[in-house]
């Protein structure tokens, strides 16, 4: 009695289901190497060196491009995002409105990380940390984001007309809504070497493209085990029924 009579299953079904997942695994292999090399461009982009564009209004950017923009802070209305962790700390991104033109949306500047230097830090400290002078100055920095939304409880940001602003993981929506304003669809990652800066490292928040590429190889590994067990089946089923 052959094998396909004894599972009365059809002998072709497991070559089938087999090359099925095999196209999968090398599809997802093939995913995972592209990831790789976007996180790769992406870095590569953030560490290039090269001449700062002027920003304006309206302007096309692209992420981590060097830019430099020139305006007033709207130093009385700041806003410290909260549960930023570095180095295992938890601490505040500053984040300072920057007025470009009349009538213009604001443009978001990150100054960089500051430690949180207790549980609930009283604002009139925070305000004295992070002051800074409201007169004309040209910032350089990289195209960047808001840090992506994580566990939230409650509302992005508290307490509305307090200043500085605590916020947790806001959106572009709940920072327009809190200065009544329409900000720029990026955030300015200041220059590590500019004047009036925090704590700056700026990095992607992603893995990086070694755990892709670490991905990709046991994707094709799977695909090459099933491809090699699917072979020896084969051969052992055809051997079967020379017998």
């Amino acid at each position: 009695m052959n094998e396909e009579a004894k599972n009365g299953l059809p002998g072709w079904l497991p070559f089938v289901v087999g090359a099925v997942l095999v196209a999968q695994f090398a599809g997802l292999g093939v995913w995972q190497i592209s990831r790789g090399l976007e996180k790769q461009a992406t870095r590569d982009a953030l560490s290039a060196t090269g001449s700062y564009s002027t920003f304006h209004d309206g302007a096309e950017v692209r992420s981590y491009q060097a830019i430099k923009a020139t305006g007033y802070y709207d130093a009385d209305r700041q806003f410290l995002l909260d549960n930023i962790i570095l180095n295992s700390r938890y601490g505040y991104y500053v984040l300072t409105p920057l007025e470009i033109g009349p009538d213009q949306p604001l443009l978001l500047v990150n100054r960089g990380w500051i430690e949180k230097t207790g549980p609930n830090p009283p604002l009139d400290e925070l305000a004295g940390t992070i002051a800074i002078d409201d007169g004309r100055v040209t910032i350089l920095g990289r195209v960047g984001s808001l840090p992506r939304p994580g566990m939230r409880m409650g509302n992005a940001i508290a307490d509305f007309g307090r200043w500085p602003s605590i916020a947790v993981y806001p959106a572009a929506e709940d920072i327009e809504l809190a200065l009544g304003r329409e900000i720029q669809p990026f955030v300015l990652l200041m220059d590590p070497d500019a004047e009036d800066g925090f704590l700056r490292h700026w990095v992607p928040a992603e893995m990086g493209p070694a755990k892709h590429f670490g991905y990709a190889f046991q994707w094709f590994a799977m695909g090459a085990v099933l491809s090699g067990l699917l072979i020896w089946h084969y051969r052992r089923r055809r051997a079967n029924n020379d017998d």
